[in-house]
Parts: C-alpha cells; structure tokens; sequence
C-alpha cells in the first residue's frame, strides 16, 4: 500500500511538473516578440494561470498589484519550486490532491461566491491571487477598514492554508505591495 501511495505522488509530482512546464513553453511561444518591434520593457505574464482578480474598485488611483505576473526567466527558475511546494502538502498528509495548487481553482471561485455582493468593501479596492492554498489580498482601503475582519473571512473559505492582508490608506505613498510599475 505504501509503494502504491508513493507511486501514485511520483505520477502526480511529474504529471503536475510536465504540465506546468508545457504551459510555460506554450505561454512563451505565445508571446514571442520579433526582435525588430521588441522593447526594452521586460514582459511579465500570468504563466501558471494561478487566479488574480478585482474584489472591489472604488478607489480610481490605486496601483494594481503584481499579482502572480512574472518575467520568463522567473518563471522557469520557479518551475522546480513549484512542483516541490505543490507536492509537500501532499506527503505531509494535510491535501488530499496531489499538488496543492490544485485548490486554487476552487478557493477563487468560493471567494468570489463569499464576496458578491462585496459587503464589507466599501470604499476599497482590494485583489485578491490564490497560490498554494495561499490568498493575498492586495489593494487600497481606508483607514478605517477593518483588515483583520477581510482576513478572517478569507480564512474561513474552505482548503485556505494562509491569508496575507496588504492594504494601504495611502496609494501614492510607499506600498506593502509590489506593483507592475515597481516589480522588485
């Protein structure tokens, strides 16, 4: 029973690698640029398709987080990892899939279903990337907004591992947060 426990997380490990490496080959073929209308901007895309939406936008001036968008050459560096941290949960016996990005899919559209209609957001602008189990909740809020409260909810949602609130009163000020304009 055990070699087949261990057999069935190698298939899964390298069917769950494969598949997120020819998703970023065909990514990359996707967005080639011909060297002549090439420029000097790095392009950073979605390359897993790990979920990253609006949860609410009522503040016009707050910067966008970068969300799970990424250069290629970070991409292909965080293949490995990826697999690795996905696989972990399984062998620790807190997942029942076999990768936990599996569940992301899943936890987005349960927040999606938990926030409409977005009680509790008033006056903000708040997204939301699933990764790992993992909900970052990025965006401009007042000063007044009870983050706390948002993380809680958020921690409620079924197969949530962690919650990372980082909210600014602020936009124009230094951010806890990267942005597509300041990535690193």
């Amino acid at each position: 029973m055990k070699h087949g426990r261990f057999a069935a997380m190698l298939l899964a490990t390298g069917l769950a690698f494969q598949a997120q490496h020819a998703f970023a080959q065909a990514a990359s073929a996707a967005s080639a640029v011909s060297g002549a209308g090439a420029s000097s901007t790095v392009e950073r895309r979605n390359w897993y398709n790990d979920p990253f939406f609006a949860l609410s936008h009522a503040v016009a001036d707050c910067p966008v987080p970068l969300g799970p968008l990424m250069t290629k050459a970070q991409m292909e560096d965080d293949a490995h990892y990826r697999v690795e941290r996905g696989t972990t949960c399984w062998l620790a016996h807190k997942c029942t899939k076999p990768n936990s990005y599996m569940y992301d899919p899943d936890i987005a559209a349960a927040i999606r279903a938990r926030f409409t209609p977005p009680e509790g957001l008033d006056g903000t602008s708040i997204w939301i990337t699933v990764q790992r189990r993992f909900i970052y909740a990025e965006g401009c809020a007042p000063a007044s907004f009870d983050a706390a409260a948002l993380q809680k909810r958020l921690e409620a949602i079924p197969d949530v591992e962690q919650v990372f609130v980082r909210v600014t009163a602020t936009p124009r000020g230094p951010l806890p947060y990267k942005t597509l304009a300041a990535p690193d």
